[in-house]
């Protein structure tokens, strides 16, 4: 007997009854499944809201231009908001309050979306303090984990636009309840329950990547522009720490290092640096899902939304938070 017809397809799905279908090769194997399950009843989804899609008004090739070579330099974020979502409509969350991040309510492809951006120009609040675009501050952070909480408890999905360079430090901000802050924020990120995806357009660095739904956050798409700079903190700060590293260690063995040495070292280090802040270097570590153009984001998250429809959301608790 030979192994046909001891246990081959035709003795199987003819004679033990044991297989379902007969396919004569892989292409017609795949297409009877997409057929079958193309058939399947629908379970109860997500119900979020969609209404028929409506174009940016902005010209979404305009994004080119308006974000900046010098990852440093300062851009208006909410103009590239506009060239992604809805008719460039987005109705912003105590639009005064917290300005370094931009919180609204808008729709991507006819999808209803909360939208958490990070705002990268230099603004000033209502006492007159100046506060730097990328960063977050105390009152950012309480803002965005109000808005988050908001978004749950409305069943609408959020949309993280990436350009952190991280919390704000020093005394005033530590007197201030930045730790206290910043903690709800990432809680209220931590347990959301509604679909969370992460678009990278620029910085994310240290802890502002968790505060800002990175991937150790569980979002269900994170991706990344070209632009994009991942890591604990810039460059240049990295290279001048881990060079005061490398200097105590070899004064530590009696060695000194001449200012034309220390500067070779430096631009070796910050070079080596550099190299390792890149989407590419990110996506081959499955640190982000994918490296896209800025003009597919719209399409990208839209699909992302409709397949996360189909699934119901988990209830929202979020324990003990500091107010």
């Amino acid at each position: 007997m030979d192994q046909e017809t001891l246990g081959g397809a035709a003795t199987h799905s003819e004679i033990s009854g044991i297989t379902d279908y007969k396919m004569p090769d892989d292409a017609t194997c795949l297409d009877t499944i997409k057929t079958l399950v193309s058939q399947i009843g629908h379970k109860v989804g997500a119900g979020f809201d969609r209404i028929a899609p409506l174009p940016p008004k902005e010209n979404p090739a305009e994004i080119y231009g308006l974000l900046p070579e010098d990852s440093s330099k300062t851009y208006p974020t909410l103009e590239i908001l506009k060239r992604i979502i809805d008719n460039s409509e987005i109705t912003q969350y105590k639009e005064g309050y917290g300005k370094t991040i931009i919180c609204g309510y808008a729709r991507i492809d006819g999808w209803a979306v909360g939208i958490v951006a990070n705002n990268r120009q230099l603004v000033k609040n209502t006492k007159g303090e100046m506060q730097f675009g990328g960063v977050i501050y105390s009152d950012a952070a309480d803002k965005a984990a109000r808005f988050i909480l908001n978004c749950n408890q409305k069943r609408i999905p959020l949309v993280f636009f990436q350009d952190v360079t991280g919390f704000m430090v020093g005394t005033r901000a530590e007197h201030g309840g930045i730790i206290k802050d910043g903690a709800k924020m990432v809680n209220a990120v931590a347990n959301s329950t509604v679909p969370k995806f992460t678009v990278i357009i620029g910085n994310s660095y240290g802890a502002g990547n968790y505060a800002m739904c990175g991937k150790a956050y569980d979002p269900r798409l994170i991706v990344a522009w070209t632009s994009a700079k991942i890591a604990v903190m810039g460059g240049a700060q990295a290279a001048k720490v881990l060079l005061q590293i490398q200097t105590a260690s070899l004064q530590a063995k009696g060695a000194t290092l001449s200012a034309e040495l220390e500067n070779e070292l430096l631009k070796e280090i910050a070079d080596k640096y550099e190299t390792q802040t890149t989407p590419y270097y990110a996506a081959a570590r499955l640190w982000v899902d994918a490296i896209i153009d800025p003009l597919d984001t719209r399409n990208l998250l839209a699909q992302g939304i409709a397949a996360a429809n189909h699934a119901p959301l988990e209830p929202f608790n979020v324990g003990v938070m500091q107010v």
